[in-house]
């Protein structure tokens, strides 16, 4: 199933200002676009084994429909360039480890030529975008009702608020079950569906989240005394570590889909990027990927068809 389309901007901008006094407004370039994405998501923030920032495209370029996505994969690109993408942004890097070539012979080189062939740029924003003010895991703080809320890591050089992963409170103690229930009705539905380790009937108020793989936070979450940490791509090891190590069986672990706990994070990242470029006197279409680019397409379970 794909996740429900999501669109801002201004899909008006051909109409005449009804105010002459109205500042004309101009498309931006990609280096236009880059200092916006600075101001809400600074490089400073990314995590030193990370590669963030522009990987296609040139600065000067002007810039119609933004597109942004989890993953810049073959069939992300593809759908944004029948949107008429001049711009994709990506939660994931492209190219995280470094490479020798890039051609076409080999999924990562054919994307690289068929976006610059396309004239499309792409942009990375990474763990910046998790770790800045609005990042992923304060829009799953936000999604799930939490109050109070923290970084389970601060940033090294950056504000108190901002840091790797979410910590805060629930307004009323509730199960793990009712919990695991809201979470799940949240996240977009993907194959793997959600893990929980715990209780059902266990209470829970403190929950501590982390979009995407953090299973290297469990010092932290533990530290933070969090009921319940959700995030996701839990491996054997540190989650069976974790629960034997569990204080009266908390932390609970809710496990849930990398592309769905950061997917969330998308719509109001777009809408932060065209608030900021719509200040600026810029005319730019952001649109939100539907496609659902989670790996997996089936899952058997125990009695289950």
């Amino acid at each position: 199933m794909k996740p429900e389309e999501e669109q801002v901007g201004d899909r008006e901008s051909d109409l005449p200002h009804a105010d002459a006094d109205e500042p004309s407004t101009s498309k931006p370039t990609v280096g236009d676009i880059l200092l916006a994405i600075e101001e809400l998501w600074p490089e400073s923030l990314a995590e030193g084994w990370d590669a963030v920032g522009l990987v296609t495209g040139r600065p000067d370029r002007e810039v119609s429909t933004i597109v942004f996505a989890v993953d810049p994969s073959e069939a992300v690109i593809e759908d944004a360039l029948e949107l008429g993408a001049d711009l994709i942004v990506a939660h994931h890097p492209l190219l995280l480890k470094p490479v020798n070539a890039v051609a076409a012979t080999h999924a990562k080189g054919a994307a690289v030529h068929r976006l610059i062939e396309a004239g499309c740029a792409l942009v990375t924003v990474h763990t910046n975008g998790d770790s800045a003010v609005g990042g992923v895991s304060d829009v799953l703080a936000d999604a799930f009702g939490l109050r109070n809320v923290e970084p389970l890591a601060s940033a090294a050089d950056g504000l108190p608020e901002e840091g790797i992963g979410r910590v805060g409170d629930l307004a009323d103690v509730t199960s793990l079950g009712d919990f695991a229930e809201l979470v799940f009705g949240l996240l977009p539905a993907v194959a793997g569906g959600m893990r929980v380790a715990g209780d059902r009937h266990g209470l829970v108020r403190r929950v501590a989240v982390c979009g995407g793989a953090g299973d290297n936070l469990f010092d932290q979450v533990r530290a933070s005394q969090a009921d319940v940490y959700v995030t996701a791509d839990l491996r054997h090891h540190p989650a069976l570590e974790a629960r034997e190590a569990a204080v009266n069986g908390r932390p609970y672990l809710i496990d849930v889909s990398h592309f769905g706990s950061e997917w969330l994070w998308l719509t109001p990242a777009a809408a932060a990027l065209a608030n900021v470029l719509s200040d600026q006197n810029f005319e730019v279409d952001v649109r939100v990927s539907t496609v659902n680019s989670d790996p997996w397409d089936f899952v058997l379970t125990p009695g289950g068809d």
